[in-house]
């Protein structure tokens, strides 16, 4: 095994673990006499850990207009944990996790609000039949400039930002939630009885696409001349052909880990090439 997949590989399994666990504040363990039943531990050992953010930040306050026509405000939350969600239609985990989280949002509807955002670039009510379709019981508004500003640094989906009741950032996943890590998170913050262990984590994390995240932006390839549809083509290539560089990777994720990477840049420049120009496929 060649230096550099001996380090990618450690990096993953950092990433899944910090990716798959949920939060919880020390002052968390004590539950109120109402509220579901605690979730139990994954497993008969020892309980899940979930890890939040040492001295969160306040998230900047957001008004967000949902596919429905509904203005939603950072007000209408204060008080439960606010899960901010970022996904598109196209995005296989994105699609996968959507269950989790509507079951999540029905069960723990007095304590969490799921927010998902939108990547899509289809019409609104392409979005709302996509979610029809899948009973999602939880506002969806369109992804635009000011919501990026407010939640910085989605480079592949999904990518969810988890506010506490004050609003505070306090833990962010890149790649598809694990159900059960989520509900022990959600449970934490929320200061519902959980079986998890805390632990204060320093914000800063490399970026990883762990957990089956799919790119949407592939560092040295610009595909803001495409048009949507076959912006989306061409992403969905590049998350599911594999980098020759010997990384194990997708040629996505083999940009996104390893920018500098030689091999990964002209592969992905080639494809755009050819499938903007009609070429036959060739490596």
């Amino acid at each position: 095994m060649s230096r550099r997949l001996a380090s990618k590989i450690a990096l993953f399994s950092v990433l899944a673990a910090a990716g798959s666990v949920a939060c919880e504040s020390p002052q968390s363990a004590a539950a109120p006499a109402s509220g579901p039943a605690a979730a139990p531990a994954p497993g008969a050992a020892a309980p899940p850990e979930v890890r939040i953010f040492k001295k969160p930040e306040a998230a900047t306050t957001f008004s967000v207009q949902t596919i429905k026509g509904q203005r939603l405000s950072t007000a209408d939350f204060k008080g439960k944990v606010t899960i901010v969600n970022f996904w598109a239609t196209w995005c296989g985990p994105c699609k996968a996790e959507i269950p989790d989280l509507v079951a999540l949002q029905e069960r723990y509807r007095d304590y969490v609000q799921v927010i998902g955002i939108s990547e899509d670039e289809d019409a609104p009510d392409v979005v709302q039949r996509f979610a029809d379709e899948r009973k999602v019981n939880y506002p969806i508004a369109m992804s635009n400039d000011d919501i990026r500003k407010i939640f910085p640094g989605v480079v592949a989906l999904p990518t969810t930002f988890i506010l506490d009741k004050d609003g505070h950032l306090v833990q962010k996943h890149i790649g598809m939630l694990n159900k059960a890590m989520t509900e022990h998170e959600a449970r934490a913050i929320a200061g519902l009885e959980t079986k998890a262990n805390v632990l204060v984590v320093e914000p800063d994390q490399p970026v990883g696409l762990a957990n089956a995240a799919e790119a949407k932006e592939i560092p040295g390839v610009d595909l803001k001349p495409l048009s949507a549809a076959k912006r989306v083509e061409v992403l969905q290539r590049l998350n599911k052909e594999g980098c020759t560089c010997g990384c194990d990777l997708t040629i996505a994720k083999c940009r996104i880990d390893d920018p500098a990477c030689g091999v990964s840049l002209p592969i992905a420049r080639r494809i755009v090439k050819e499938m903007t120009e009609g070429l036959p496929a060739s490596r």
